[in-house]
């Protein structure tokens, strides 16, 4: 992400670039590179919950919300937990300095266990694979794929 922001800046063209991530070191990008200026989407944090107010502010967000956009995206709860275990590992290094992102990241220990989000071997993955297969999407309704998905989406409860 640095490279392709460096390349941007230095193309003879001067294009006018729209650059979205959540990677904080890039902040710095704005100290090195005069055309480089930071915005960050405004937000409330009310409990554990994070409300986006939809307005950019000048400056560089001071922290990341990854994990609370997960969570809104409806990923895992188990995906969640273990993204809250590494920031908070990442979060303890933060402090010594020197360290940079890489070391920081090969402290960070293994997960407890194995995330599968999608294990290919399993028997409801075959039964999943049956119903999609048999289904001729191009006939079904949007009530019929629904009740499809919610076919689907029992198997996995």
């Amino acid at each position: 992400a640095w490279s392709i922001a460096e390349y941007i800046h230095q193309s003879a063209h001067k294009p006018k670039t729209l650059f979205a991530t959540h990677y904080h070191e890039l902040n710095e990008l704005e100290n090195r590179f005069d055309r480089i200026k930071n915005f960050h989407i405004t937000n409330k944090e009310v409990g554990n919950k994070v409300i986006f107010l939809r307005k950019l502010a000048p400056g560089g967000s001071t922290h990341s919300f990854g994990i609370h956009v997960a969570r809104m995206a409806g990923m895992p709860p188990a995906l969640i937990n273990r993204a809250n275990e590494v920031l908070a590992q990442l979060e303890e290094k933060h402090g010594e300095k020197g360290a940079d992102v890489k070391e920081k990241l090969k402290a960070v220990s293994l997960p407890k266990m194995q995330l599968n989000i999608f294990d290919a071997h399993s028997v409801t993955f075959e039964e999943i694979r049956t119903l999609l297969e048999a289904a001729d999407i191009n006939r079904l309704t949007p009530v019929e794929a629904l009740l499809k998905l919610q076919e689907i989406k029992n198997k996995l409860q």
